[in-house]
């Protein structure tokens, strides 16, 4: 794994702690209203779609080192 594939690794892992920490959020009801609600879930599908890419990004870079 080369420098670029372990930062990017380490940007994941972070935006999943990130997103664990909003699904808990959301599970344990601290949304103080339905809009807070709906911008927790919006953080969490960004997150999501975040993740998404870099993965992509991780695996482009793993089969253009092959």
């Amino acid at each position: 794994m080369n420098n670029e594939e372990k930062i990017l690794q380490h940007l994941l892992k972070e935006l999943q702690e990130r997103e664990r920490n909003l699904s808990d959020a959301i599970c344990i009801g601290s949304a103080r209203d339905h809009a807070e609600y709906k911008g927790l879930c919006g953080q969490i599908q960004g997150l999501v779609f975040a993740q998404e890419l870099i993965k992509d990004l991780v695996r482009k870079l793993e089969n253009f080192d092959e």
